[in-house]
């Protein structure tokens, strides 16, 4: 008898509207405001969203309900969608930042493989030093670059996105971007031909900081690369700076290797089978000393009479030397030149103009 009254109690239990956790066993709400209903008319949609469903389901009160759902969910909504949006943009970029860096740092900090040392020490393309630090210098470079980049577009990707959860219609902002877009390139041609042509050099490694360059209008040392100027220094400390896309040409003194030459004018009266073996004798001297013998890579090489200049002749010598040394060592060379013929009593001549 216990029992069927049980089962009879039962059904009228789960009948009401109100069991569960917002109601007594005995069918009494728990709330004083709980009302009877579903999500659906309280929030006076066949669908309600999650956030209205979830506030009736709490507060179980149609008042609030409809006031939350009038006033509140839309903009609660779209809120969050914002802070959403905002913050997995801010992840995926510092993810893009940590990549590239990873990647640009492992280029500038990797040694040289066993086979690029042999053929360095063969056929001279630059020390690994050299070419170590010329690599990571571009590594930075791109780095930067991509850095810069993958935020543009992961940012501008959140922001349109942010705009269209805003329920702004986005083709007239892209039809008047794109008209901008055109009337700004028109007006901006050497910003860009400067930006395409800074990353060509940086991708091609024409030239890094260190080298030291000619490029018609000014010649010096690179202090500092962009995508849009390039900064040198000549010789008298000047700093120049060169928009990328107006430069045609550029020679680069200090990559892979150099040459000094000398053209040494004597007296045209002078033995010069005697003069070039004074010569290739004092160039082969210093190949051989300690202080220089890494700065030339290879045997001088005295070429021969250059030239017949009035009272003189003039004879060449050559030495294939380490990047941006052909200075230092050509000065040096001209210092032994000067004491070799002082001790051989070989005069020097001034070449006729």
């Amino acid at each position: 008898m216990s029992f069927a009254a049980s089962s009879l109690a039962a059904p009228s239990l789960a009948a009401s509207p109100l069991a569960g956790p917002l109601a007594a066993p005995g069918g009494e709400p728990l709330l004083p405001w709980a009302d009877k209903g579903s999500p659906e008319s309280a929030c006076g949609a066949p669908d309600p969203t999650t956030a209205c469903r979830l506030v009736w389901n709490v507060s179980h009160n149609t008042d609030f309900t409809k006031f939350f759902a009038t006033w509140l969910d839309k903009p609660l909504t779209t809120l969050l969608l914002i802070i959403i949006t905002f913050v997995v943009a801010l992840i995926v970029k510092n993810i893009a930042h940590r990549m590239i860096t990873k990647v640009t740092l492992r280029m500038a900090e990797g040694t040289m493989s066993e086979r690029a040392r042999e053929r360095a020490r063969t056929v001279f393309e630059g020390s690994p030093a050299l070419l170590n630090k010329r690599r990571a210098q571009r590594a930075q470079t791109l780095g930067s670059v991509l850095r810069s980049i993958a935020s543009v577009l992961i940012m501008g990707t959140a922001l349109f996105s942010i705009l269209g959860s805003l329920g702004l219609n986005l083709a007239p902002i892209l039809a008047s971007a794109s008209v901008i877009g055109v009337a700004v390139g028109f007006g901006a041609q050497n910003i860009v031909k400067d930006l395409l042509a800074g990353l060509f050099m940086l991708l091609e490694d024409q030239y890094g900081v260190g080298d030291f360059i000619d490029v018609g209008t000014a010649k010096g040392t690179v202090e500092a690369v962009t995508l849009r100027v390039t900064r040198m220094r000549d010789v008298n400390g000047v700093v120049w700076y060169v928009p990328n896309g107006e430069i045609k040409k550029v020679g680069n003194e200090s990559q892979n290797w150099g040459r000094a030459v000398l053209d040494i004018p004597v007296d045209i009266h002078e033995d010069t089978e005697k003069v070039k073996e004074i010569l290739q004798a004092t160039a082969d001297e210093m190949a051989a000393d300690t202080s220089w013998k890494d700065l030339v890579l290879e045997q001088p090489s005295v070429w021969g009479v250059q030239a017949l200049a009035g009272d003189a002749i003039v004879i060449r010598v050559v030495l294939k030397t380490a990047p941006g040394k052909q200075g230092d060592i050509a000065r040096e060379l001209r210092e032994r030149v000067k004491r070799s013929f002082d001790e051989a009593g070989v005069t020097v001549a001034t070449p006729a103009p």
